[in-house]
């Protein structure tokens, strides 16, 4: 088969492009440390540009190379024909795949044997860990982040009444409600508009956020208002938050060997740095490199934890490691191509019978 000509290679290379640019990026999503920073929007469209050039056959003149030095290999000239897998990756949106950190191009769908998990190793460049059940006590979520954020919706409303942050809340929580009301939800109650007057509003917002909370519902309005509240309580030194004992040494010693740790939880970004910035064991912020929350999509959702891998800067879902303690959470994230590990810990829900998911009861248990 011919190659095609380079005016027309040209053309589809620029078309693809320019339909990449519009994808959403999920930068803004992570916020990374100093020591392992997730690859910017500049380096990354210049992979997507490279990549182009390789699967259409169009050389590379000049060798580039990644921040830490090392030599970027481009892919070798490839036709459709001669991997099938080429027109879907140029026509997909992260064409950077076909690109390696090594001596061979690795493609998406190359799949690891079940052997190469074992409880976690070299070949997870990053984890991403759940909080309640699996970094903390689920008590601590249920009998102390709760009820304080429940004991204190209505003096931080009042408090903060009319302010940015406020308005934003009350926004979000309306629109939550209104849906709410329209499928029939139990406890929902109309909000009045602002002019009824601030107590009114006060009222029925205390009273769905009372609900809400009852029902452990994990939704986006609930969540950000919390965060907010639960901060009071760190600054005020009123909460601490808590992790199991194995956890500090673990995340140390990850990120001491280059492992890249995110935390995914259904928390609001906010309260995840909340809580891992007042530990019992000091500031553990430093060993984490960011945080997702309920924006990226729930966390039963398998597109959740794609969007997750598109922002860690790893080639492959198949690096990153997910540990959690709920079982639809680890199905959503092995369909989207993550490893997943199941965090047995004391007062955890139980997990159905033949899960099919590899097990720990201790952080100590991964890369080992």
């Amino acid at each position: 088969m011919l190659s095609p000509s380079r005016p027309v290679v040209s053309q589809v290379v620029g078309k693809t492009l320019r339909l990449a640019r519009r994808s959403p990026s999920l930068d803004s999503q992570v916020s990374g440390c100093r020591a392992c920073c997730v690859p910017g929007r500049a380096y990354s469209s210049q992979l997507r540009r490279h990549s182009l050039k390789a699967a259409a056959g169009i050389s590379i003149l000049r060798p580039r190379r990644r921040p830490d030095g090392r030599r970027l290999r481009a892919a070798p000239a490839a036709s459709a024909a001669s991997h099938p897998q080429l027109s879907s990756i140029v026509s997909h949106q992260s064409v950077s795949r076909i690109y390696s950190y090594g001596d061979s191009v690795q493609f998406d769908s190359k799949k690891k044997s079940e052997s190469e998990l074992d409880c976690g190793n070299a070949l997870q460049q990053s984890v991403v860990l759940d909080i309640e059940g699996t970094t903390s006590p689920i008590s601590f979520v249920t009998d102390v982040l709760f009820p304080y954020a429940r004991d204190n919706v209505r003096k931080h409303l009042d408090a903060t009444y009319g302010t940015g942050e406020t308005n934003d809340d009350i926004a979000l929580l309306r629109a939550q409600i209104e849906q709410d009301l329209a499928e029939g939800v139990a406890g929902a109650v109309p909000i009045p508009p602002d002019d009824a007057g601030k107590e009114e509003v006060i009222d029925a917002l205390v009273a769905n956020v009372e609900a809400m909370i009852k029902a452990d519902r994990k939704i986006t309005s609930l969540k950000q208002l919390q965060g907010h509240i639960w901060r009071t309580g760190f600054e005020g030194e009123e909460i601490k938050g808590v992790v199991f004992d194995d956890v500090p040494p673990a995340l140390e010693k990850w990120h001491a060997s280059g492992i890249k740790t995110y935390i995914y939880s259904s928390g609001s970004r906010e309260a995840q740095r909340l809580i891992f910035g007042n530990t019992i064991y000091g500031d553990l912020r430093k060993y984490l490199c960011g945080f997702f929350d309920t924006t990226v999509g729930t966390k039963r959702e398998p597109r959740s934890y794609y969007e997750i891998w598109q922002s860690v800067g790893v080639d492959r879902p198949s690096q990153i490691l997910f540990l959690t303690d709920v079982y639809q959470e680890a199905t959503a994230a092995k369909a989207a191509g993550l490893e997943v590990l199941i965090s047995v810990r004391p007062g955890n829900t139980p997990l159905p019978e033949n899960h099919g998911f590899q097990t720990i009861t201790t952080f100590a248990e991964v890369f080992t």
